[in-house]
């Protein structure tokens, strides 16, 4: 059945929201009346996928989703049952989502087929995983895999995100802390030092200036960060092969450990799921999140088509790497190869984050502590000048 959404009142007058499965426009109005409330409006409900955020907690529950589905159907409950009883599970976007697509598949089309109205929360290789199961009998252990693929890839997200997020908050912490010493406390410090008509030390000249910088052009400051940040991005965007380029020669190697392992892992999966290898590789290229690579698996793609070996084709990538690739393709154990090369290459990337950023502490802790001395030895030579003066 179609899912409506409503608005209306309860018997002592307050508002009330909620969603309820009906056949019709008419059939909604009675079932929201047998509530015992006063329907305002009731509409059915149009899965849109716009807005950000609502994509990104969508999405965030994809893996959670994913092995329910599977433990049910592994356990004998038929597919729509297993669709009714998630419906009945969530709520919000995800009940409606999962509503549509079980009266899509009561309507005798495919889980996958389903899903694809759904783009921008199922991927296409989701989907194609999905096709691959319902074509061999085997769906319920293709979506466990697809929840443990799914789980792994959000682990090493917020690996990734903890590492931007810690020096970031350092750095805004010190630029706020800073900028309230320049704007509100130094001047007030540094006024006895100019009434005194004496000659300042460099340093306290220096700290002046930068307090009066501070104080008359701040919105030049927020405005040039602003314009920075745009500028970032639209070059990120505007220039992507150019930056993407860039990166994979940043010195310590992490951003390229982490794009080896997204390769590794999703090829790997995409090859067990029993996805063709060139199919497996568009799928992989799209996933590894840097276009310079991108381009480079299309190519070995290209000439794996036409007979080579992925080994032999791949260009830009580790020799380990590639010699493992060959030692699987040789063996016929290049799930598995894969599979191994993922682990080794998400462990290292743990491994070089924790390192820079134990490497990074102390150096955001001697840069704020020189900027801390800083001030403190501009504010205290002038007193120590006054002091000698008065003696």
């Amino acid at each position: 059945m179609p899912i409506f959404e409503y608005k209306g009142y309860k018997t002592d007058g307050t508002e009330t929201a909620g969603t309820i499965e009906a056949d019709g426009q008419k059939d909604a109005l009675s079932k929201v009346k047998e509530l015992g409330f006063f329907p305002k409006e009731v509409r059915e409900f149009i899965y849109s996928g716009k807005g950000l955020f609502t994509r990104k907690a969508e999405t965030a529950l994809l893996p959670s989703i994913t092995r329910q589905l599977s433990l049910l159907l592994s356990s004998g409950v038929p597919m729509m049952e297993a669709l009714r009883t998630l419906s009945e599970e969530n709520r919000g976007p995800w009940k409606k989502i999962l509503v549509s697509i079980r009266e899509r598949v009561a309507g005798g089309i495919s889980l996958s087929r389903a899903l694809g109205d759904y783009q921008n929360i199922f991927p296409e290789s989701y989907r194609n995983m999905v096709s691959a199961g319902e074509s061999s009998g085997t769906l319920d252990k293709v979506l466990e895999k697809l929840a443990d693929f799914l789980e792994n890839q959000a682990a090493t997200r917020a690996k990734v995100m903890m590492a931007m997020i810690y020096p970031a908050f350092i750095i805004c912490v010190g630029f706020v802390v800073l900028s309230f010493l320049f704007i509100f406390v130094i001047p007030k410090i540094v006024k006895i030092f100019e009434d005194t008509k004496s000659a300042l030390p460099l340093i306290t000249i220096v700290l002046i200036k930068i307090s009066n910088v501070f104080r008359s052009y701040w919105w030049i400051i927020l405005m040039t960060g602003a314009l920075g940040a745009y500028a970032t991005t639209k070059l990120m965007k505007e220039h992507r092969l150019f930056v993407d380029k860039v990166i994979l020669k940043f010195p310590g190697n992490i951003i390229q450990t982490l794009y080896f392992a997204r390769f590794s892992r999703t090829l790997g999966f995409l090859l067990e799921g029993g996805l063709p290898i060139l199919r497996a590789l568009e799928f992989a290229a799209k996933s590894i999140g840097n276009v310079a690579l991108e381009n480079r698996i299309i190519d070995a793609a290209k000439k794996v088509a036409e007979g080579a070996r992925l080994s032999a084709s791949l260009s830009g990538f580790p020799p380990v790497l590639l010699q493992l690739i060959s030692t699987g393709e040789k063996g016929g154990r290049l799930v598995e190869v894969l599979k191994k090369a993922a682990d080794s290459y998400e462990e290292e990337f743990s491994r070089r984050v924790q390192k820079a950023l134990s490497l990074l502490e102390p150096l955001m802790i001697l840069l704020m502590a020189f900027a801390v001395g800083f001030i403190v030895l501009a504010v205290l030579l002038p007193m120590f000048q006054l002091n000698q003066l008065v003696r």
